[in-house]
């Protein structure tokens, strides 16, 4: 047992009148003493729950923030680029009732050189969902076994990466059992939506259910010195945009005085349908994902892929204005660009 961590167990799950938030280098202990096994996992399953019904400070995630920096793997910087690197932060325990898309958003930005960066685990809890592991190895991309240098080499080639939490962040992966055996997603879930493996300037692209954990990341981010994100309430907490309803996002605009401005977005105002395709299973997901590749306007996708490839794009600053962006996204699906790149990358895969 640890004496130190019982300390900050005691402040954080006192109850509801007696609790106390600790300071940031108190969480950044309490996140280290976990990543390392000094807390027991009696500790640890009773800190993850407490903190959880007491609910994290930005300082807090913050300072849980500093120990995954100092245990995480990291990619180092690149130079062949003009943009930063766009980080998409997606929930690890998957999508179960909406047809995820961001695969093929970053397939999107990869054509358009802006590099992209993809984190996930394995099947995860409480959701057990459909993870981007399990859609890369359905489009034959086996993401799972990659070395720290290989995934490297990947992002410089082919300006896509992905880091696959089992074998590049161990230490964060064994604290997925406490997910299953509390039966609840704890704070650290919010810690992945906002982890950025990256050396260089990137920028954070991240879904968010609930508006107090939007002001929680945001808060979080500026005490860390990120400047750079755009936060989505999308599908499933995801940084997929809806069709099916009005898109609320926060992004960064140093010319406000909060450092920040929200956008609200209509699908309805670029002729989009506004509805979004449900995840029946997953055969009939992977069909339509390959459709999308091959017949793109027959895909029941497409819509849905207009729709994030256009904003990403805009947003990042490729096009003017939105219009445009979705226009040109038209298009590209409708070209042979998007298998061209899935082969680029397996290629660098198979390449010794």
């Amino acid at each position: 047992m640890s004496a130190e961590f019982r300390e900050l167990l005691k402040k954080v799950g006192s109850g509801a009148h007696t609790h106390k938030d600790v300071t940031r280098e108190e969480a950044y202990q309490a996140g280290m003493m976990m990543l390392t096994g000094v807390a027991t996992p009696a500790q640890i399953g009773a800190f993850l729950i407490a903190h959880r019904i007491k609910r994290p400070t930005p300082i807090e995630l913050a300072g849980m923030l500093d120990a995954y920096d100092q245990f995480g793997s990291k990619l180092d910087i690149i130079s062949n680029t003009s943009y930063p690197l766009t980080i998409l932060g997606i929930p690890y325990d998957g999508r179960s009732r909406f047809a995820p898309i961001s695969p093929i958003t970053a397939l999107i930005l990869a054509i358009h050189n802006i590099p992209v960066l993809m984190h996930g685990g394995t099947i995860m809890p409480t959701k057990y969902g459909l993870n981007l592991a399990q859609i890369w190895q359905n489009l034959e991309i086996d993401l799972t076994t990659l070395t720290l240098k290989k995934a490297q080499e990947l992002l410089e080639k082919t300006n896509f990466s992905f880091l696959y939490l089992p074998q590049h962040f161990p230490t964060a992966h064994k604290l997925v059992q406490y997910r299953e055996e509390i039966g609840k997603r704890p704070p650290l879930a919010t810690l992945e939506l906002m982890w950025q493996p990256y050396l260089g300037e990137s920028h954070l692209m991240a879904g968010y259910v609930h508006p107090p954990t939007e002001k929680m990341i945001r808060e979080a981010l500026k005490l860390r010195g990120k400047k750079k994100f755009t936060l989505i309430k999308g599908l499933e907490g995801s940084p997929d945009l809806k069709l099916s309803q009005t898109n609320i996002i926060a992004i960064d605009n140093p010319h406000k005085e909060e450092g920040f401005e929200y956008l609200k977005l209509h699908p309805e105002e670029f002729s989009l349908p506004r509805k979004d395709i449900s995840l029946n299973n997953y055969e009939d997901y992977y069909t339509q994902l390959k459709q999308l590749l091959n017949q793109p306007e027959k895909s029941s996708l497409f819509d849905s892929a207009v729709w994030n490839g256009g904003f990403y794009l805009w947003r990042i600053g490729i096009y003017k204005n939105l219009k445009e962006a979705i226009e040109e996204t038209k298009s590209l699906l409708k070209t042979h660009k998007l298998k061209e790149k899935i082969e680029q990358i397996k290629s660098e895969l198979t390449y010794r």
